[in-house]
């Protein structure tokens, strides 16, 4: 047998987001009598760290990489007394230049560089460096890592993340492929860097339909009628316009109850906006759950009112447990759905989304339909690491 491989995986954390949870399923499927797999995390924490399968080698954090996430008081406490002035100097910079961000991703990319002054390079040459997000995951590989091959990926459309292309340019030529997660969110980069046009590679995200329905048996006790939403409570997610749809559906006189699993920034907006329409009998806010399969498996139907995404996860694995879907029309939209054939693409306000519910919960024959043609389909994605086997072998 041939020699094993070095390949180190880099990631900000495996808190719970469809990149960490996308990270977790691919190395739960890593060939590991092909490769030794190396994990560095810029901060060790999450739900799915537990997940992290056993032969994974995760790395010790970079030294000074928490300086950059803590108030500047603190940072002035620990490093005044080990005079460490470099650190503080490039949390400064840091400070300074996320005030001149014209949004909060192009700030990340602009505080990379003061942090990254302050990050000592991984001494290991591997055979392959994969940076799995956007940003810094992706600017570490370059700057910090010797790897005979360097592979950066994007989770979501481009021209949706506000970030600064300048930036990401010299990056990106330095890159030796850049994966992306649907066909739309590689055309977008194909358009956006026609120099880099030719590293663009597809890789879909992976799911274990045999895990998904696994875990999906657990009990869970939820309405007969039940909606359910997986995803952060971030903007991008639009679980405003599934509250805004919720109202309107009370107002219909639908029976029904709409569960989020997630939580994040927006969490106590979206608490509001429930008081706001007196909702509190319709609409939860779960927070996070480690295992949201059996929710969904008992749900009526999955609603991802999203205003934009690269590709998710959680509507893959509800096409895996035969749930029919609605979708909002965001640009990847129609990679994951054939309208009226495995799910329903409606538009992107409440009460487009109200009522593709509301045919989802009343009309019997597309309701069958629907779910007969998502259960006589296999829908895991296993079979596409090897994709990214190709491009470690190159």
């Amino acid at each position: 047998m041939s020699e094993k491989k070095d390949i180190l995986f880099v990631m900000n954390n495996l808190n719970v987001g469809g990149a960490e949870k996308a990270l977790v399923s691919l190395l739960q499927v890593m060939d590991y009598d092909r490769y030794n797999i190396d994990l560095l995390l810029f901060k060790k924490e999450g739900l799915f760290l537990k997940q992290v399968p056993q032969q994974v080698n995760i790395l010790p954090e970079p030294e000074n990489y928490r300086y950059f996430d803590m108030p500047f008081s603190q940072v002035l406490k620990e490093n005044l007394v080990n005079g460490s002035w470099e650190v503080i100097y490039r949390r400064i910079q840091f400070k300074n230049v996320v005030k001149k961000a014209k949004s909060p991703a192009e700030a990340e990319q602009l505080s990379w560089k003061p942090l990254s002054k302050t990050l000592s390079p991984l001494k290991k040459k591997y055979d392959a460096a994969i940076g799995f997000l956007e940003k810094n995951p992706n600017y570490f590989i370059v700057d910090r890592v010797l790897a005979k091959t360097k592979i950066g990926f994007i989770h979501n459309d481009y021209n949706q993340l506000k970030l600064n292309k300048t930036i990401d340019a010299p990056y990106f030529r330095e890159l030796h492929y850049i994966a992306t997660v649907s066909e739309e969110c590689a055309r977008v980069l194909e358009n956006e860097f026609p120099d880099e046009a030719d590293k663009v590679k597809f890789i879909p995200n992976i799911v274990s339909a045999a895990l998904v329905q696994q875990l999906s048996k657990d009990s869970v006790s939820i309405s007969e009628n039940a909606i359910v939403s997986v995803g952060r409570l971030e903007p991008q997610k639009g679980f405003d316009l599934a509250i805004e749809a919720a109202r309107i559906l009370v107002n219909r006189k639908i029976d029904f109850h709409w569960y989020i699993i997630g939580e994040g920034s927006e969490r106590t907006h979206l608490e509001s906006l429930v008081l706001k329409y007196e909702l509190e009998d319709y609409f939860t806010l779960l927070g996070l759950k480690e295992n949201p399969y059996p929710y969904i498996r008992q749900a009526k139907t999955f609603v991802q009112p999203s205003r934009f995404e690269g590709k998710s996860i959680a509507v893959d694995e509800a096409k895996i447990l035969g749930k029919p879907i609605v979708l909002t029309n965001f640009s990847t939209a129609k990679d994951q759905i054939d309208h009226d054939v495995n799910g329903m693409i409606v538009e992107m306000n409440p009460h487009s989304l109200a009522k593709g519910i509301m045919k989802c919960f009343s009309d019997f024959d597309y309701l069958e339909k629907i779910t007969l043609v998502l259960n006589s389909q296999s829908w895991g994605t296993e079979h596409e690491i090897q994709k990214l086997y190709i491009l470690i072998e190159n």
